[in-house]
């Protein structure tokens, strides 16, 4: 698409999240159009298109119609995991680019299948790994990069999550059927993306799972591994949705010369030689009792950007291929905790 073009989307899915979709790609004009929106039930689109503000939305019967629409040039999926190729297949060979919400999959095999049918198609994959867009995450991406804080020792990655037990009553919601799992395919997967873009790969873990008294579900609503970077670096990841009240997820990297905090959506860096600096403003994540208290800016991020991409001929800021880190580690931690074992992360 030229510079001078409008991005035209379509939302496939009106489930929680699909407001904040909603409110992103609206604010992302004028240089992102949503012309309509699609369920797996159609009568949940046409509800969701009729409460919907703004420009009117078109209701498609089906991913066949989104296909065969020349007019769509991308399409954001907001459903949950346990059908994703099903859906991205027919997207992608209609030649339509595809802005995903997390996970890929369920599991790594099924995200590995979503990547290369897009890549096979020749189109864009992107995933909504919004927090990397957040203004402290940014800036601490930039510090690590520079190598001005030295050489990278110890990480420490908390996902203190709270959810009722209404929030697991949803039929499917915690199963690994639908989600593929629980606190960490549906929760802690933002943090650790995020951790790792800004880390580096994990090449072992060691890791327990359970699911706490608090609550009635299939998966794991807390778990907790130690890691083995690549670079040589050690570290530890704790996340559960069973820590009431509910809490930041927050990441700290130990380096040579400083060590960097993020946390509610502040960058704290602690320098060796005394000096303290932070970056960012604070902000809600949906750590709480209520999942939707976030503000839509950093999904409208991740959609501009995509945009630009597309644009630009690059990949976007958080690809299909480099969500497959989280996924590998995810199923690492997985398959530790399940067999008492220290386990190799696959590359």
């Amino acid at each position: 698409m030229a510079d001078s073009e409008i991005l035209t989307c379509v939302l496939v899915g009106t489930g929680m999240v699909a407001r904040t979709h909603l409110a992103a790609l609206r604010a992302a004009a004028p240089k992102v159009r949503l012309k309509g929106v699609a369920a797996r039930r159609p009568e949940s689109a046409a509800a969701f298109a009729d409460a919907a503000q703004g420009a009117p939305l078109q209701v498609y019967p089906d991913i066949a119609a989104i296909a065969a629409d020349p007019e769509v040039d991308a399409v954001v999926i907001a459903t949950p995991p346990d059908a994703r190729a099903a859906l991205v297949r027919p997207l992608a060979e209609a030649g339509k680019h595809i802005l995903l919400e997390k996970p890929v999959g369920r599991i790594s095999a099924e995200a590995e299948e979503v990547v290369r049918i897009c890549e096979d198609a020749g189109v864009r994959l992107g995933i909504f790994f919004q927090h990397r867009m957040r203004a402290a995450s940014l800036k601490a991406a930039g510090l690590v990069t520079s190598g001005t804080l030295g050489a990278l020792g110890l990480v420490e990655i908390t996902v203190p999550w709270w959810r009722e037990q209404a929030y697991y009553d949803e039929p499917g919601r915690g199963t690994y059927a639908r989600d593929g799992g629980g606190v960490l395919i549906s929760q802690a997967i933002h943090t650790i993306d995020l951790a790792l873009s800004l880390a580096g790969p994990v090449s072992q873990v060691q890791a327990m799972a359970a699911t706490t008294r608090f609550h009635q579900m299939e998966s794991e609503d807390f778990a907790t591994a130690g890691l083995r970077f690549t670079n040589g670096a050690v570290g530890s990841l704790v996340a559960s949705t069973a820590s009431f009240p509910g809490g930041a997820e927050t990441i700290t990297l130990h380096f040579d010369k400083a060590s960097l905090h993020l946390g509610s959506g502040v960058l704290t860096l602690r320098w060796r030689d005394g000096r303290e600096e932070t970056f960012g403003a604070t902000a809600t994540t949906g750590g709480g009792a209520d999942p939707m208290a976030f503000t839509h800016d950093w999904h409208q991020a991740i959609i501009e950007d995509f945009a630009a991409a597309l644009n630009e001929g690059r990949a976007p800021v958080a690809s299909g291929r480099d969500a497959l880190a989280a996924h590998h580690l995810i199923d690492a931690i997985a398959a530790s905790a399940k067999e008492g074992r220290i386990m190799d992360v696959s590359q």
